[in-house]
């Protein structure tokens, strides 16, 4: 190449051969008579875009309808959980069920809790 050559003439646009061919591509395509082919391409790109949108609003809709804040009935701990499952606290352990948005205990009404203390005969 010659160094001495103007870059004025020079345009430095990348990736845009790519899309001019796609464009060229489909343009043939359509006139041809495969316009279905295109349009199909373009209903999957569509569906590839708006897809995860979606899917975003209905995740989030749903874990702002299912999770739960709530204090231990135990230790009175404060702690997040899904409604409906089974989990445990976890300051004290107490193996809870997650209910009307609500903790409650598994454990049957009666259940007296012990603390065991160690005590040296000596």
């Amino acid at each position: 190449m010659n160094q001495n050559f103007p870059r004025i003439a020079q345009i430095n646009l990348p990736g845009v051969g790519c899309w001019l061919t796609l464009i060229l591509m489909g343009l043939l395509l359509t006139s041809v008579g495969l316009g279905w082919v295109v349009n199909t391409v373009f209903i999957i790109v569509g569906i590839m875009v708006i897809l995860p949108v979606i899917a975003l609003f209905v995740v989030r809709w749903w874990v702002r309808r299912n999770l739960v804040q709530d204090n231990c009935p135990v230790c009175q701990y404060q702690f997040t959980g899904f409604n409906g499952t089974m989990s445990r606290c976890p300051s004290c352990g107490e193996p809870l069920k997650i209910e009307k948005g609500q903790f409650q205990r598994i454990t049957p009404p009666g259940t007296i809790e012990v603390d065991a203390v160690d005590v040296d005969a000596s």
